[in-house]
């Protein structure tokens, strides 16, 4: 007689979550200033603004833009408020860093929108896997959220997981 094969962990209270499904789609983008400056180190504000209001901005419709400078000059703050007053009206979501700080913030915006109730004194389960980008701080921003609620917070999978919080009785 064969014994039927329980999938035990379907069947528990064990809540997964997987940050790849909070994944936003659209098409990421870095612009990089560098180009802009004077022998690649120094602003000069007039020539800045020309490149600003000469830029075709349209490129960058419903894309999210990370705003950097590959070379080591200081940029004032003003140049990438700039850019973003020129941007902001095609893109989706701009910042200024690198992709995976924008991937973070797009996390972040996620996260912070999510309820907590489904997770009132359950255990959680982190996925760890993913195929899309999932930068660390989105891992971390999400156990700050769920941590005052949860039973138990747990990385990995069901079947291999690593125990990260526990509530005290």
């Amino acid at each position: 007689m064969e014994k039927e094969i329980v999938n035990k962990v379907a069947n528990s209270k064990l809540i997964t979550i997987d940050l790849e499904d909070w994944y936003i789609e659209g098409t990421r983008s870095i612009f990089d200033i560098s180009d802009w400056l004077f022998e690649g180190l120094m602003l000069r504000e007039k020539e800045f603004r020309n490149h600003v209001s000469r830029h075709n901005w349209s490129q960058y419709k419903d894309h999210f833009v990370a705003l950097s400078c590959s070379s080591d000059a200081i940029i004032p703050g003003w140049a990438y408020l700039l850019i973003t007053t020129a941007i902001s009206p095609y893109a989706k979501k701009v910042v200024v860093g690198n992709l995976e700080q924008l991937e973070t913030l797009l996390y972040e915006a996620k996260i912070n929108s999510i309820t907590t109730n489904q997770y009132i004194d359950k255990p959680v389960i982190i996925k760890g896997c993913s195929n899309k980008p999932v930068p660390e701080n989105a891992y971390i921003s999400l156990l700050q959220k769920i941590q005052p609620v949860a039973k138990s917070i747990m990385y990995g999978e069901a079947c291999s997981s690593v125990p990260l919080y526990k509530k005290k009785k």
